[in-house]
């Protein structure tokens, strides 16, 4: 066989699409926000671009023609819309009068969802790029490299290449394998009584403000929807005063090209003439594995209890309905064990080039771990369910 053929693209569309997707598709734990048509859209909306801070290096692997490994990397100027928090490293690197930015950072961007991110035709060939990885920092210079919620084959690979681990915490609702519940009122009376009591009064809050819900999939979702939901989810972004990120045009990509990833439920307060839409909640849908993301929300007024009626409820209803078996609501969120998520641990790779500030680093992530470890111990003695029940 011919040597490997390592590249670096800064335009996704660059890359051949379905060699790809047929890679991602192979996967130990392959998502739809890994697809091409997904990275690309982040690209060509303007997204996630070099004027926001996201230069794409996109890193991929032949042999003889064919895709043998591929990897979504950015060389980021900031540590915006990452969710793995490294702040005070950078900081940590400014008082000692070094650059940490531009660093190198492979993740979805704006997606704190886990799973493969070393797209590899085996395990040599994640192996290599694991390599390959490395070598582009240190040959571009770069103070740091990092790998977000990788799935446990590419952090076996990174572990033997001697990069540092991390850990972090989510909240993922999963349904029981032997006996899935047959409704959303099952899945409450699994629920201990003080819990199941609380979920039952929010809901009637929303109930009693006069809100109903219509649920919207794939092609359902028209323009004039994705026109409402982008506005809600703008105003959620100036309600905590910061800017959105994803801009109009990449939810316009993803209703052309990948509508069947999606489900939307809209809000409604009032009734007939007077019946208006006042809230959207989005939720990424894969199919084939039967496994749903919570994304996006937002509204255009205050109901009591509405966020929680909108991200988690409907759509855990609708998980229970349609036999979905996962349901991952996001970045943090402790409040959302109350309702039926329970604490998942995530990890990171990570490689500093200064071995200072390496040493460093790994002390703190050992101090990190142990803490992430007794808090996730401590998580599970809350469990919301009865005895037996999840």
């Amino acid at each position: 066989m011919a040597d490997p053929v390592i590249r670096v693209h800064d335009d996704p569309a660059a890359l051949d699409a379905d060699a790809w997707n047929a890679l991602l598709a192979a996967q130990p734990s392959p998502t739809p926000f890994l697809r091409h048509e997904y990275l690309l859209a982040m690209h060509r909306s303007g997204s996630a671009v070099a004027a926001t801070g996201w230069s794409p290096a996109f890193l991929t692997v032949e042999q003889d023609g064919q895709l043998r490994g591929a990897c979504a990397l950015y060389l980021k100027s900031h540590s915006y819309g990452e969710y793995v928090f490294d702040w005070a490293w950078a900081d940590a690197y400014e008082r000692h009068g070094l650059a940490y930015y531009p660093k190198l950072l492979g993740a979805v961007p704006f997606t704190p969802v886990p799973g493969t991110r070393l797209l590899a035709a085996d395990e040599a060939a994640r192996t290599l790029l694991v390599q390959a990885i490395g070598a582009f920092a240190r040959q571009a210079q770069l103070s740091s490299a990092h790998l977000l919620f990788v799935d446990e084959a590419d952090r076996a690979a990174f572990e033997r290449a001697g990069w540092l681990m991390r850990e972090g915490v989510q909240f993922h609702w999963t349904a029981p394998a032997g006996q899935p519940w047959g409704s959303f009122e099952d899945f409450l009376s699994s629920l201990q009584r003080e819990k199941r009591k609380k979920i039952q009064q929010e809901r009637r809050k929303v109930q009693e403000a006069g809100v109903s819900f219509s649920v919207h999939q794939g092609s359902e979702i028209d323009e004039g929807l994705w026109d409402f939901f982008h506005r809600c989810y703008t105003l959620t972004y100036r309600a905590h005063h910061s800017k959105p990120y994803l801009k109009r045009a990449f939810f316009a990509e993803m209703a052309q090209h990948l509508p069947q990833h999606w489900l939307m439920f809209v809000a409604w307060q009032g009734e007939g003439a007077q019946r208006e839409r006042i809230g959207a909640s989005l939720i990424a849908l894969d199919p084939e594995r039967r496994v749903a993301y919570g994304r996006y929300w937002g509204s255009t007024e205050y109901v009591p209890c509405l966020h929680f009626e909108a991200c988690y409820y409907q759509p855990l209803a609708w998980c229970i309905a349609q036999g979905y078996r996962r349901f991952e609501g996001g970045a943090q969120g402790e409040h959302k064990m109350a309702r039926g998520l329970l604490p998942v641990k995530t990890a990171s790779a990570h490689w500093l080039a200064d071995p200072r500030f390496a040493s460093a680093v790994a002390d703190f992530l050992a101090q990190e771990g142990a803490g992430i470890g007794a808090y996730v111990d401590e998580l599970k003695e809350r469990n919301p369910f009865k005895p037996g029940a999840a």
